[in-house]
């Protein structure tokens, strides 16, 4: 994936806590972790199996929307929040805004990711966090500055080291390795946010008033 300059960036507020651009009252983490049990549910009510996964819905007085129980702010949960600086920029480069869509800032994938690293925790947090050390260190060995401190030139000289593993040299295996975990989190999270799923050429889940069939264009196309 070719990378782009970065179009936009999270504001960061005082201590921990930061706005959100959308409601997060449905996490897509609950939602994955609703399809891990799916066997469960014959065997509970939804709320009871909701209650034993730690999803809550919309509506309801133990809201699932945010750490802090506050719905105009995102609690940081297991990245500080120099972790939580980088990881905003890196969303941005590796999906920046374009005529299609907003970026994954807009899309909320800092949160997503954050929240995840909360689900999962164990060797992917380590790995991450250890990524982002790497990232910082390979920076200040550079340009004497940390990745969010540095240039908009120098992060993409350093990006541009990791980002493509065919070219990446030996010492940078680490860095090859922690990029490649971050754009599998960015792009899962961009692209199961309803940002995301409308930025595609995908017309499917969407109620139609009548059924026209395969437009006869396609149809050509196919030799149908």
């Amino acid at each position: 994936m070719a990378l782009a300059p970065i179009t936009t960036k999270r504001g960061i507020m005082e201590e921990e806590a930061v706005l959100p651009n959308r409601t997060l009252r449905f996490h897509r983490r609950s939602m994955l972790k609703m399809m891990m049990v799916l066997p469960m549910m014959e065997l509970m009510p939804l709320s009871a199996l909701a209650a034993q996964i730690g999803i809550s819905f919309p509506g309801s007085p133990t809201g699932v929307a945010l750490a802090t129980g506050d719905p105009d702010t995102w609690r940081l949960r297991v990245l500080t929040l120099h972790e939580w600086k980088t990881v905003c920029v890196l969303c941005d480069w590796i999906v920046p805004a374009d005529e299609t869509s907003g970026s994954a800032n807009d899309a909320g994938v800092p949160e997503f990711i954050d929240d995840w690293l909360a689900f999962e925790g164990g060797g992917l947090l380590a790995e991450i966090r250890a990524g982002l050390a790497w990232l910082d260190t390979e920076c200040k060995r550079g340009c004497q500055k940390e990745f969010v401190g540095s240039t908009e030139d120098w992060q993409r000289e350093m990006l541009d080291r990791i980002a493509y593993p065919e070219k990446a040299t030996p010492s940078n295996a680490v860095g090859v390795a922690f990029f490649s975990q971050m754009r599998d989190l960015v792009l899962s999270g961009f692209y199961t946010s309803q940002m995301g799923i409308h930025s595609l050429p995908y017309v499917g889940n969407e109620p139609q008033n009548q059924w026209q069939g395969c437009p006869s264009e396609v149809l050509a196309k196919l030799g149908v």
